[in-house]
């Protein structure tokens, strides 16, 4: 299992289509359910999880890639 961050257009847009989608290392997914206050990997793996614009920032700072600031970003588990 890993985390994959995506990001789709504001609920102000009509298109719900993705436009961003990134894997992220496994290397950083202790420290990023840490950071959310998630007890495991497998807690978060319940759902997809909205992260606020300094959530995302602060994520895509530990894993050195920015991440866009345009839309909405969420993040969940994939297997």
């Amino acid at each position: 299992m890993y985390l994959c961050i995506t990001g789709f257009l504001p609920d102000t847009f009509e298109d719900s289509s993705l436009k961003y989608e990134l894997d992220v290392d496994t290397a950083f997914t202790d420290q990023i359910v840490q950071f959310l206050g998630h007890k495991s990997l497998n807690a978060m793996a319940s759902g997809e999880w909205r992260l606020t614009v300094e959530q995302a920032q602060k994520i895509g700072a530990l894993i050195n890639i920015s991440l866009p600031r345009d839309l909405e970003i969420f993040i969940g588990v994939e297997e």
